[in-house]
């Protein structure tokens, strides 16, 4: 099935052919090839004519009554039969003329002799192709006529001629010998000398011969045919080559296009990461780059359209809770009559609204987070004194968890990271809670931090029950909340771990966590790891 070809294609064809045909209308049109050949036969002619010339000097003179040379017209004729060249077959034969010193004609290789002067007409060339190559002939002849160098004057048969109406005799007539270049109607030239016959350095008259161009017109369409021969089978093989070029450039482009479009919501069938995208990874040039950017820009567009509804069902099962508690207590609190009773229930419900108000807040935060670290440039942000402002807050409110339980920061090497400061600074403190919320009381906090491998490796670790070894990755997804006994329900929304590993990924790093044994290998306390990389050493300097 044929199919309409694409415009990169065309485009292809175009640029690849464009060249090509310009350099052949050069070739053709700027080439001196024929001057060349007309410049040849012009010298030629010129020694034939001399030559010619010379002879009807020895030959044909005669002495007048006042002892003066003079050239004998008849046999002036009667040499110029004897000396003209019979034409070679198909060609046009050359025309010699004679005139006499008072510019006369006496003398005409094309008059036959007789009584009665007759004139021959050559034949036109017989055409090895009668069909193909007549029309060759006519656009040769067009070609010609546009593409001759310089402008030649357009050549008249006259019978009777006088030297007016041929310079070149007249020049002749005067000693000076001269070539001339005419066209002929239909593309075709004819070339003519003249030469002065004298003797003894004196003139008696002149040679005209005049020849066409016949010949030269066949080597010159000869060259041309060959050249536009080897065109054709340059383009031609240019045409095949630019199909290939197309084809493997248009063809995957076309390809990856019609994924695209079927990315689109209206023509989304099926989720986004199941849709197939052709893979030419294995090109290993700019397609199979942009092929395989599109395949893990549909899997990240996958992923996040999965995360989003992840989300939303996450949001909306962790909401539903308290609404759920807010109305089964409302109701309640309206049947109950007693005072007492219905103040335990306002109660709930108060708790109930904070928890609700804490979760929105922290969901807010969650959903703008990504988008707020894409719009917010990077700066070389010093460790040690980030970590010492994070630890004197804690050092300064008595609101925080556990206040009993000191954050001990042990030195800091002076190092930077890239990033936001605030975003890292609300990661420190979201792992710095999460430690306290679960140290026991008398036991410490400690924050460390070491450069290693061109990255900063910070550890928070407390003295609590540690994690268990199923959860490690558990406690860091979104409303994860396992507590220690005794806090009160609806304290944390279980999203602090989740953000902050959010925020270090965007940071390029990572966050995990491990638990701490003591010599006997039981679980004493949780350590949790973030790996930044550092900021580059100009930007730090600057």
């Amino acid at each position: 099935m044929w199919r309409r070809p694409s415009a990169l294609t065309a485009h292809i064809l175009v640029v690849n052919s464009l060249p090509l045909a310009l350099l052949l209308v050069s070739i053709l049109y700027f080439s001196g090839y024929q001057d060349k050949l007309i410049r040849n036969e012009l010298d030629s002619m010129m020694k034939e004519a001399r030559q010619f010339a010379a002879a009807l000097g020895e030959g044909a003179v005669i002495l007048s009554d006042e002892e003066r040379d003079l050239l004998s017209p008849e046999l002036a004729r009667k040499m110029a039969r004897r000396l003209v060249d019979m034409p070679e077959s198909g060609e046009t034969p050359p025309r010699t003329r004679l005139f006499d010193i008072r510019g006369s004609l006496i003398g005409d290789s094309l008059t036959l002799p007789g009584r009665r002067a007759v004139q021959r007409e050559p034949l036109p060339p017989l055409s090895r192709f009668p069909g193909l190559w007549r029309h060759w002939e006519e656009l040769a002849g067009w070609w010609r006529r546009r593409s001759w160098t310089q402008p030649y004057p357009l050549y008249r048969d006259i019978p009777d001629p006088a030297p007016e109406d041929y310079p070149i005799v007249a020049r002749a007539l005067d000693g000076e010998a001269q070539g001339k270049v005419w066209l002929l109607p239909g593309g075709r030239i004819q070339l003519g000398v003249a030469v002065p016959i004298q003797r003894y350095k004196g003139v008696l008259g002149a040679v005209m011969m005049t020849r066409s161009g016949g010949k030269i017109a066949a080597a010159v369409n000869e060259v041309n045919m060959d050249i536009f021969q080897l065109f054709l089978v340059t383009l031609g093989l240019t045409v095949l080559l630019s199909l290939y070029l197309a084809r493997t450039i248009a063809r995957p482009l076309r390809a990856l296009a019609s994924a695209a479009k079927r990315l689109e919501p209206e023509s989304m069938g099926r989720p986004a990461w199941k849709m197939p995208i052709p893979d030419f990874s294995a090109r290993r040039d700019e397609i199979g780059d942009l092929s395989t950017a599109l395949r893990a820009m549909v899997r990240a567009l996958g992923a996040r359209l999965h995360a989003t509804e992840s989300f939303a069902a996450d949001v909306a099962h962790e909401i539903k809770n308290p609404l759920t508690s807010l109305h089964s207590a409302v109701e309640t609190a309206l049947r109950l009559g007693d005072a007492e009773r219905q103040k335990k229930l306002l109660t709930v419900m108060a708790d109930d609204v904070r928890r609700l108000d804490r979760l929105i807040t922290d969901i807010a935060q969650a959903s703008r987070l990504e988008g707020e670290l894409s719009r917010t440039p990077a700066e070389p942000v010093p460790l040690s004194g980030m970590l010492k402002t994070v630890a004197d807050l804690y050092a300064i409110h008595e609101d925080t968890p556990r206040p009993h339980v000191p954050v001990v920061l042990e030195e800091v090497p002076p190092v930077a990271v890239l990033g936001a400061e605030g975003r890292l600074g609300q990661v420190f403190r979201n792992l710095i809670d999460n430690a306290l919320s679960f140290s026991l009381p008398g036991s410490e906090v400690r924050v460390a931090a070491r450069e290693e491998d061109g990255t900063a490796r910070i550890t928070i670790s407390d003295r609590g029950p540690g994690i268990p070894e199923n959860k490690m990755e558990a406690v860091f997804e979104r409303f994860y909340s396992e507590r220690p006994a005794g806090e009160q329900f609806g304290q944390h929304s279980g999203l602090g771990l989740s953000i902050a590993r959010q925020i270090i990924q965007a940071h390029k790093g990572r966050l995990w966590a491990t638990n701490i044994h003591d010599a006997g290998g039981r679980v004493c306390g949780a350590r949790f790891h973030v790996e930044l990389p550092l900021a580059p050493p100009a930007q730090t300097e600057k």
